[in-house]
């Protein structure tokens, strides 16, 4: 069966599993943005912008889902309670071996015939679909081996194949009634249900719109978060134990120096355009001083009195909104 010869290519190439299902509507995901739009209006803006993150072509047929893991890598001690783990081990990084494999199993697709269709997929989705994994609580899609702690890759085309049956349940059965540390240790309490969260109140969103002039509340519960947030992954059962491989991430070591709430604070656009921001870019290009906000909120957060002539030296800041951060230091520290 041609399905099967394109699942062994992409293990043998490195991925972690592969499933096939046919390219149709993803009803169940526009429904979800429909029912969290209800919920929680005052986040309505990012469900609509979700929408984006779905766009099958017409004459898509099948499509073709992997996943790879990223819990074999060292996480940096220096910075691990400031980075989400998956950005730190981002599988687009040109000169990663997960972005080789990716680049490898697109040209073996090609030789088959196949057209790669332009198409975005709601990736959590297709990897329920195709039996690669469930739904955690917190939203994130498991597998048995590797916790929460997958890359899900999806590529549509334009020939029917043999496809994967999708199971019943898509839920982990650890997700029960019982069960709710990933909500109670959300620090800003954007998870309230299985599948359900408030995304204008999830770290991993807000602290890329400082510019919307977040309420003090939701600045404090962030925590010493700079780029991401993995609390709901960490506290979770499923999750426990299975970093257990310390393979080091290629340079990651060398951006070390540029990823302390120190270094932000002081860098200089030349340094943030050709250093960071390629590297870590959800920010945009022009927004080093988002940056420089969420390392001052970091420093701020993190009680420690060290920083505190840098929080009142940036009370004179020339950017207002970087100066808004450090007068809200000031009078939650009483320094």
């Amino acid at each position: 069966m041609l399905s099967q010869k394109i699942k062994d290519k992409a293990i043998k190439l490195g991925y972690t599993a592969c499933g096939i299902i046919p390219a149709d509507p993803f009803d169940e995901y526009v429904n979800e943005l429909e029912k969290r739009s209800g919920l929680f209006p005052e986040s309505k803006k990012y469900y609509d912008s979700y929408r984006n993150f779905y766009d099958l072509p017409d004459n898509g047929k099948s499509i073709i889902v992997c996943t790879q893991r990223y819990n074999k890598y060292q996480v940096p001690k220096d910075v691990e309670a400031y980075y989400g783990k998956m950005y730190l081990f981002d599988n687009r990084i040109d000169y990663t071996e997960e972005h080789r494999v990716n680049t490898e199993f697109e040209a073996y697709i090609k030789t088959l015939g196949f057209n790669i269709l332009e198409a975005t997929v709601p990736a959590r989705w297709a990897g329920v679909r195709a039996g690669l994994g469930k739904f955690g609580r917190n939203n994130f899609l498991y597998d048995d081996k590797h916790g929460s702690f997958i890359i899900i890759e999806a590529w549509v085309v334009d020939t029917e194949l043999e496809y994967d049956v999708t199971p019943e349940n898509i839920y982990l059965s650890v997700c029960n009634d019982n069960c709710h540390k990933c909500i109670d240790a959300c620090p800003t309490k954007a998870l309230s249900g299985k599948l359900l969260m408030d995304a204008g109140k999830c770290i991993c969103r807000v602290q890329f719109d400082e510019k919307d002039a977040l309420s003090d509340i939701i600045r404090e519960q962030m925590g010493v978060w700079i780029y991401g947030c993995d609390a709901c992954q960490d506290v979770c059962p499923m999750n426990k134990g299975k970093f257990t491989e310390f393979t080091e991430y290629p340079l990651l070591s060398e951006f070390e120096e540029f990823m302390t709430p120190e270094s932000i604070l002081s860098m200089d656009e030349d340094t943030y355009k050709n250093v960071l921001n390629p590297r870590f870019w959800y920010a945009g290009e022009e927004n080093l001083w988002l940056w420089k906000c969420n390392a001052l909120r970091c420093m701020i957060n993190s009680g420690d009195s060290k920083y505190n002539n840098l929080i009142k030296q940036n009370c004179d800041n020339a950017d207002d909104r970087i100066k808004a951060i450090a007068e809200w230091g000031c009078k939650k520290l009483g320094i």
